[in-house]
């Protein structure tokens, strides 16, 4: 039986890396977060749910985990790189608290990391000003402190499996 109430992705060959900027146009890459666990979310800053939900369910994840939430980074990458300038990004997060980041690919680069983590995203064409929405994979990518992928947690989890896999990681599990 697994120890994580997400899905247990130890020792899996995808989902291994990735090269992204910060809004101010910094490159980020796994290794600069050691020493952290990571919970990295794909989406868009124009949606209208799943992605504003999960960034606060880990929020508040953060808060209860106390001085341990310190130790949790959560990273935001854009599907939409389209309307998700930097300074919309860089906007969109700050909403969230401190430590967490929103992080971009250029469009070009997109693919191949959606091909990396096996997550799927595709503009829906809808009436309205902003002519379509971003159809994407809901869920969280849980890392290690030594950056390696351990956990994938569907959205729609109970908040009490998020702090579950965050407290076992942080205790090293």
């Amino acid at each position: 039986m697994s120890r994580f109430e997400g899905i247990d992705l130890t020792g899996v060959g995808y989902a291994r890396d990735f090269e992204l900027r910060t809004p101010e146009g910094q490159v980020r890459r796994l290794v600069d977060y050691q020493g952290k666990v990571v919970v990295l979310f794909f989406g868009y800053t124009q949606c209208p749910d799943v992605c504003p939900s999960t960034l606060g369910e880990l929020k508040l994840a953060k808060q209860r985990l106390g001085a341990a939430g310190e130790r949790v980074v959560g990273l935001f990458v854009t599907v939409d790189p389209e309307r998700d300038t930097p300074a919309v990004l860089k906007d969109y997060i700050a909403h969230f608290g401190p430590g967490m980041e929103a992080l971009w690919a250029p469009p070009e680069a997109l693919p191949a990391l959606a091909q990396e983590f096996k997550v799927f995203f595709a503009k829906v064409p809808r009436k309205g000003a902003d002519g379509y929405s971003v159809d994407h994979t809901a869920a969280s990518f849980l890392f290690d402190d030594k950056g390696r992928i351990r956990v994938y947690l569907p959205y729609g989890k109970p908040p009490q499996a998020l702090d579950h896999d965050l407290q076992q990681l942080l205790k090293g599990g």
